[in-house]
């Protein structure tokens, strides 16, 4: 059991008399009180974060004040703990300051003297935690970018999303293409809500057989169907605490969907063959390849299941749509299999940095993964121009026609990519492609490329 977070101050004083009359100042004040005769047991009972400040007596049976002071800073050094004595010596009070303590009362004091210290207190508290939460931002902000890599302002847009709903209680339904990192997002989900510490179970609904599936997901009782000899605990009931990743939600049979829209609607688990509901205290994360909209008007998706889920929606851009995000994010996974593999890096080449901005990645991010994999091997750069139906275009576009008219396209995406990159002048651009400035400039204006975009700056002395 933990103490709410309404709670601005726990009391804690052996003397029922005195417990009761700095109560009623307290509450008098309109603060928010908890009472105690004892103060074992409280540091469990207070979260880290917990937004209140402790008031407590020295001299009490059992654990007594600086020994709460020490039990209590073990778990969050910036709690603030107020001390009052009847014993008000000077050494007392100088061991308790040294211990940490916020401030020292001697009895009797005045109760103003105490409505300001504890005010005073709570000022501090709130700053702490307002920093904390700063800090927290920061840091979960420079961690999405590094596991969601890619500044397209489609990712810079699905950051900004995953950091407000990870906050949050909300279930979430993820929509995204094979191979689009559906589950790097849900383990991002988890991993920056107050939720990190608990379990985080990810389970692929499409890759469990029918005959097994409601027995993996809700667990059975002995005896409950052929073969179940003992207990098994389903993975609803093994992540509660935390988060469980449903993935290919779309290929769960309409019978199994039942069940999972009473859990989510009332948050508890009823075992097979058992009589039990076991309550839940649980995220669900589901995701999908498909339009559940669509799969729900053809019947073969709960519609009342679709309207639940889709409370928090967050598409994940399919690879074609990132842009230069491609180039980025190969760079990134071909360093790490390089460090991993104990090899050399290897730098793109500007027909290679063409190659993959032309390319469609039907596959997503796990293609371009696999496709890195293999460059930072050494082997060759060859890619699938496969194109997914009902794609758009590259960034670039690649039209069929004759060798001149392909040759001439191909020479407009070799210059976009080269652009593309970070340079400091035409020169490092032309140097790049190994043709003269002049030359550059020509093509420029051939194929209606603007330089200005690069961020370079082009002057005078750049021309031939």
């Amino acid at each position: 059991m933990t103490i709410d977070n309404r709670i601005q101050v726990v009391l804690i004083d052996d003397d029922p008399h005195l417990r009761q009359a700095l109560s009623q100042t307290l509450d008098l004040a309109g603060l928010k009180i908890l009472p105690l005769a004892e103060a074992k047991g409280l540091a469990a009972q207070l979260e880290r974060d917990w937004p209140g400040v402790v008031v407590s007596d020295i001299r009490m049976p059992g654990m007594d004040g600086l020994e709460l002071l020490t039990e209590l800073h073990a778990q969050d050094p910036e709690l603030p703990v107020l001390l009052i004595t009847g014993h008000g010596d000077v050494p007392l009070a100088v061991q308790a300051m040294r211990a940490g303590a916020y401030d020292f009362l001697e009895k009797p004091f005045a109760s103003d003297a105490l409505l300001e210290s504890v005010r005073r207190a709570l000022a501090l508290r709130q700053l702490v935690l307002d920093n904390r939460s700063l800090r927290l931002a920061l840091s979960d902000r420079n961690e999405l970018s590094t596991r969601l890599v890619g500044h397209s302002p489609s990712m810079l847009r699905l950051r900004e999303q995953i950091g407000a709903l990870a906050a949050t209680r909300a279930d979430v339904l993820i929509l995204g293409e094979t191979g689009a990192g559906k589950e790097v997002v849900a383990r991002a989900l988890h991993d920056l809500s107050s939720r990190r510490n608990g379990p985080f179970v990810a389970i692929n609904a499409g890759a469990l057989a029918e005959s097994v599936v409601e027995s993996e997901l809700f667990g059975h009782e002995p005896g409950a169907f052929t073969g179940a000899q003992k207990r098994r605990i389903g993975k609803f009931e093994f992540a509660n605490g935390g988060t469980l990743f449903l993935d290919e939600i779309e290929s769960m049979s309409l019978d199994v969907q039942v069940k999972l829209l009473r859990l989510l609607q009332e948050r508890v688990v009823e075992r097979l063959g058992g009589n039990q509901l076991i309550p839940l205290d649980i995220r669900i994360i589901a995701a999908t390849k498909e339009d559940l909209r669509q799969a729900a008007d053809q019947g073969r998706f709960r519609a009342d299941l679709y309207y639940r889920l889709n409370v928090a929606p967050l598409r994940i851009p399919p690879l074609r749509e990132r842009g230069e995000d491609a180039l980025m994010l190969f760079q990134y996974f071909a360093d790490e299999a390089s460090a991993r593999h104990g090899l050399p890096p290897h730098e793109l080449q500007p027909g290679q940095r063409a190659l993959l901005l032309r390319h469609t990645w039907p596959g997503n991010v796990r293609e371009l993964q696999n496709a890195a994999e293999r460059f930072a091997l050494g082997l060759e750069l060859a890619l699938d121009n496969s194109t997914p139906e009902g794609s758009a275009g590259n960034r670039v576009e690649v039209v069929d026609g004759g060798l001149s008219e392909q040759v001439e396209n191909f020479e407009k995406t070799l210059i976009a990519a080269e652009l593309a990159r970070s340079h400091s002048s035409v020169r490092s651009v032309a140097e790049a492609l190994g043709i003269p400035r002049k030359t550059l400039h020509d093509k420029l204006r051939k194929h209606g490329l603007s330089f200005a975009d690069s961020g370079a700056s082009a002057h005078p002395d750049d021309l031939d």
